[in-house]
Formats: structure tokens, sequence, C-alpha cells
């Protein structure tokens, strides 16, 4: 979760006013009426690579569809559909690099930034576990918990990030909660875990509670209940590196 929004230089008074510099560029060309596609004149290169973000989210959620329509004695798809989760992490740090490297920050790169996050780190994972095998209604209820978590966590960090504490770079000192990014690489690592060992759809670790009930559920969804509960923590802070 790569915040671009405000990306300062230390240095000369010069350097410091380059992002809102950039940000007016940016309004002005997406407020001008100039054709069909002005739109992308007004992107930077670091807006293109989150959209790369965006792009292995979407690829994740297709490869789940994928393996729910295919022989689910292959587990291809589900690799695939886990494989891109690590790709789109990679995206949403290098975005910020670039950023920071161009001195070019904006507000329509911040909101690109957390829809893809929201689409790759939210929604893939919750579409991966539903493939697998957490479909009673229980497991769907705490899965859109999960969603709903991190769609929360990104907009608290945009309305926050610039009352939290900055370092001498002007970066904030911590996230409040745990990042999104991170509860989907640790659920997807348990993911990965479960489809090497074949624990998929009847053979999902510790079974079904409460079968043959209306809340039966897979306790091993309790991982999205609490890394979804870790997002929105308030008083839980984690160091930036």
């Amino acid at each position: 979760m790569s915040r671009r929004s405000g990306v300062t230089s230390v240095g000369t008074q010069n350097d410091s006013s380059r992002p809102d510099q950039a940000q007016e560029k940016q309004k002005m060309l997406l407020a001008a009426d100039t054709g069909h596609f002005s739109m992308m004149k007004a992107l930077h290169l670091a807006d293109l690579i989150t959209e790369m973000n965006g792009f292995c989210g979407f690829m994740s959620l297709l490869s789940s569809m994928r393996y729910l329509l295919s022989d689910q004695n292959d587990h291809t798809n589900l690799w695939l559909a886990l494989g891109f989760m690590p790709f789109g992490l990679f995206f949403d740090f290098f975005d910020g690099k670039v950023a920071r490297w161009r001195h070019k920050s904006s507000l329509m790169g911040q909101e690109l930034d957390s829809l893809a996050d929201l689409v790759s780190f939210g929604v893939s994972p919750a579409a991966v576990a539903f493939a697998m095998g957490f479909r009673t209604p229980l497991d769907q209820v705490i899965l859109s918990f999960y969603v709903l978590c991190g769609l929360t966590r990104l907009a608290r960090f945009n309305v926050t990030v610039a009352v939290l504490p900055k370092d001498h770079t002007g970066k904030s000192k911590y996230f409040e909660g745990i990042p999104i990014p991170f509860a989907c690489l640790t659920i997807a690592s348990m993911l990965a875990v479960n489809v090497s060992q074949g624990w998929i759809l009847d053979s999902i670790p510790l079974g079904v509670a409460l079968k043959g009930t209306p809340l039966e559920f897979h306790p091993s969804v309790a991982a999205f209940l609490m890394n979804g509960c870790l997002m929105v923590s308030k008083t839980l802070h984690i160091p930036k590196p």
C-alpha cells in the first residue's frame, strides 16, 4: 500500500513545491475537455504502474473463476490466482518508489492506489478462498467482512494520511492497523499451503463446524476474520520500513 499523496523531497523550497505543481497540472488536464482519451495525458508513470497492480488483481479473479469452471482436480488456475498477488504487491511497492524518484504525486494516484489495492489484496484472496471451498453462507459473510474491512481501512488512510506523524522525509511513521497487502499475503500463504497439500474443497483443515445447520462454517475462515479486525484497528500501529 504505497501511499503517493504526500510525496515530498527534503531540500530546497523549489523541490518541496514540485508535488503541488504536479497535482495542479494534473487537475487542469483532467478538467480540460479536449477529447475522449484526454485523461490519458494526465496519468503519471507511477499511475500506470498502479494500473498494473489492478491488472494483477483482476487476473487473479479471472483465474479463480476459471478454476470453478474447469476440472477441480487441476489446481493450475488456483496457483495462478495466488501467484498474481505477489506481482500486485511488487507494483504496489514500485509505484511509490517511482513517484518519489520523479517528485510527482497526485490525488488521482492516491485513489488509483486504493482501488487497485482493494481489488488485488481484498477481493482477490476472498475469491480464491471461495473457489477453494469456503462456500457456506457464513463463510461468505466472513469473506465479505474481510473485503469490507479492507475497503474501510483504505478509505481511513486516505482521510488521515495528512495528519499522521511524519518522519524527516515526509513519510508517515506508522500504519494504523495492518496494511491490506500484509493481510493478503498472510492469507495467501495459508491458502498456498492448502493447495500444495490438497487441503481444498471437502478436505479443508478443521473441516466444517455446525454442519447441517444454517450456521455451518469452516473454522479456517477465521484467518479472514482476524485479519479484517487487525486492518481496521485504531490502536495497532505498524512502523513503516
